[in-house]
């Protein structure tokens, strides 16, 4: 019970990382370290880190299918061991990487329990 509790709220946190870059994409761009290049660049992550986002987190919500949270978690975990060695390789270990890999590694694993 407590687990599912967790990876609902893994969930509707994802929803919540996707809803800002929709609504606020320039917000987003002092931490993600991307600024878009005129308009395709807003749509880009309008559509890939807001609309993409969003939608994995809503697709274990709506279904509740323990393959969708597992799947999810799978995503996490796989962003996590990238940007863990992505960091390493190009030297880019700061404060905003840091957060997100713990994010990613710790809901990585809450979801495929």
């Amino acid at each position: 019970m407590v687990l599912r509790v967790l990876q609902i709220i893994a969930a509707v946190a994802t929803i919540a990382v996707g809803i800002m870059p929709l609504f606020w994409p320039n917000r987003v761009t002092m931490f993600i370290g991307l600024q878009p290049m005129g308009p395709r660049g807003i749509t880009e992550l309008r559509a890939v880190l807001g609309g993409f986002f969003i939608a994995l987190g809503a697709v274990p919500l709506i279904t509740g299918a323990p393959e969708t949270y597992l799947m999810l978690g799978i995503a996490y975990l796989v962003v996590g061991v990238v940007r863990t060695v992505s960091m390493l390789v190009d030297r880019s270990v700061m404060l905003s990487n840091t957060i997100s890999v713990i994010f990613e590694l710790v809901f990585g694993v809450i979801l495929v329990l």
